[in-house]
């Protein structure tokens, strides 16, 4: 399955694909309007406006399966986004990352291991997973930053590549 047609909902309700969302290197993360490192929002947002120019977007994903860390509705969870951190990227529907009725993207991406080889479910809020536009993934874990090194490595080639 390719992970840029799998169907998508926005945060308003309409249907999309991460196909329709970027025509390069993709960033899904997993976000939490509530959690201790809902300041990662600021970084994503600098490598939205960084490399968006290049193809590249960040999808984030709001999923509140992690201490209820996402309770808001969708007009809640926009108007924080973009009011506190001037979120520019899109924003899908709530998600499940895991257990019964987790979404066919993270069903997928989850199957790809980290840094330290492991694979299986989301750990926690902010996992990232970079979608170069040949399908490779590339995991980080929730405590890697938006800009640490690895990441802004991997986006780059990506960009390279494509």
């Amino acid at each position: 399955m390719d992970l840029h047609d799998i169907p998508l909902e926005t945060l308003d309700g309409r249907a999309t694909t991460l196909a329709e969302l970027g025509e390069g290197a993709v960033l899904v993360v997993n976000v939490a309007s509530k959690c201790g490192l809902t300041p990662q929002y600021e970084k994503l947002e600098e490598l939205q406006r960084r490399y968006q120019s290049r193809g590249f977007t960040v999808v984030g994903f709001p999923c509140n399966q992690f201490m209820g860390q996402e309770p808001g509705s969708a007009e809640e969870i926009q108007e924080f986004c973009s009011t506190t951190y001037g979120v520019t990227f899109p924003m899908m529907a709530k998600t499940r990352v895991n257990g019964r009725g987790k979404h066919a993207l993270y069903r997928e991406l989850t199957r790809v291991k980290d840094g330290k080889g492991l694979a299986g479910p989301v750990l926690w809020n902010f996992e990232k997973f970079l979608i170069a536009p040949d399908g490779t993934v590339h995991r980080f874990r929730s405590s890697t930053q938006p800009d640490a090194p690895e990441v802004v490595e991997a986006i780059e080639s990506s960009l390279v590549a494509a």
